[in-house]
């Protein structure tokens, strides 16, 4: 069969021959419709993920959409290795296949299930997040951040305060649920001011999608605003600006900030599933919307490499009937 084939550490995905999966007890071949090119699965392929694999060959993709052998229409994440999601079919353990609405098609299901379960998980799993708190999503111009917007919202958010650095990306955002929008192009001393007034009005969940400079600047202006007044629950989901911070120790002694981290490992996969399901049935009633390129799995060697984080990129096959 035809697949996103990896076959030593630093290699790109190759779009070739594959054997096809075997029958396994405890497990459900999936005819593959649709899988997105997420930031997990190009960093597990290039082997930079924490959950990366180091046995080869292997299919690349680690989530997506298809159909069983029954018709039945699902989202699938975790393929049995070595085999991945970018194929035309997959070996996937039958709790980790969840049903998909007929209101939600299967490249729409696919586009939106990593970058949406991660502010759902984060919101409802990590953070505890109530009805009418404040949530600040960093890094909110991209597809995550852009669905994190709509989900706090749709969550009952009472304010969502988003930041980013593309001043049209932001002003759009006003339209899908920011209530505030604030531009990350000062420097640090220019941002940690910014963001102390925004803290001291109030601000009971950040949702963290970039760490670096940012969220440095977003801890300390926390902990001065606070001063100890507020309780902020900072949850860190990806690190697009920096794996790393330097964060003075006085920042977590002057203020109750709890960090927290949201992803594979930090969250169970039976709840990642949840996550899923969550977005997949609130993505009609609370119209989550990104913009999504979908092209055929046989161009892979040719989208592989994009790097827009605005546009959400779906290889699809022939198999998914």
């Amino acid at each position: 069969m035809k697949s996103a084939v990896v076959t030593a550490a630093g290699q790109l995905p190759a779009f070739t021959d594959f054997e096809k999966p075997a029958p396994l007890e405890g497990h459900y071949i999936v005819d593959v419709s649709a899988s997105a090119l997420s930031v997990v699965a190009r960093s597990r392929a290039s082997g930079k993920h924490y959950s990366s694999s180091s046995t080869f060959p292997f299919v690349a993709g680690v989530d997506g959409t298809g159909r069983l052998d029954n018709g039945q229409r699902v989202y699938f994440f975790g393929s049995r290795a070595p085999f991945g999601a970018m194929a035309e079919q997959t070996l996937v353990p039958a709790a980790q296949c969840v049903p998909l609405p007929d209101t939600l098609d299967d490249v729409s299901a696919a586009a939106i299930a990593i970058p949406g379960l991660s502010s759902w998980a984060a919101l409802n799993g990590r953070a505890q997040f109530e009805a009418g708190e404040t949530v600040l999503v960093n890094g909110a111009t991209g597809t995550s951040g852009k669905l994190a917007v709509q989900i706090a919202k749709h969550l009952g958010a009472k304010h969502v305060i988003a930041t980013g650095r593309n001043p049209a990306a932001l002003e759009a955002l006003k339209a899908l649920g920011a209530d505030l929008t604030i531009a990350l192009h000062e420097d640090e001393d220019s941002l940690i001011r910014t963001f102390e007034p925004v803290f001291a009005q109030g601000v009971d969940v950040v949702l963290d999608y970039l760490w670096g400079a940012s969220a440095r600047a977003l801890l300390i202006a926390a902990a001065k605003a606070t001063a100890g007044t507020q309780a902020v629950r900072f949850v860190q989901i990806g690190s697009i600006s920096g794996g790393e911070i330097a964060l003075p120790s006085a920042v977590l002694r002057a203020a109750p900030i709890t960090l927290l981290g949201s992803g594979i490992g930090s969250v169970t996969l039976a709840r990642l599933l949840d996550a899923a399901q969550g977005v997949f049935k609130a993505a009609a009633p609370a119209g989550l919307r990104i913009d999504t390129q979908a092209v055929p799995l046989s161009a892979l060697a040719e989208h592989w490499s994009n790097e827009r984080s605005d546009v959400r990129t779906v290889f699809t096959t022939a198999t998914g009937r």
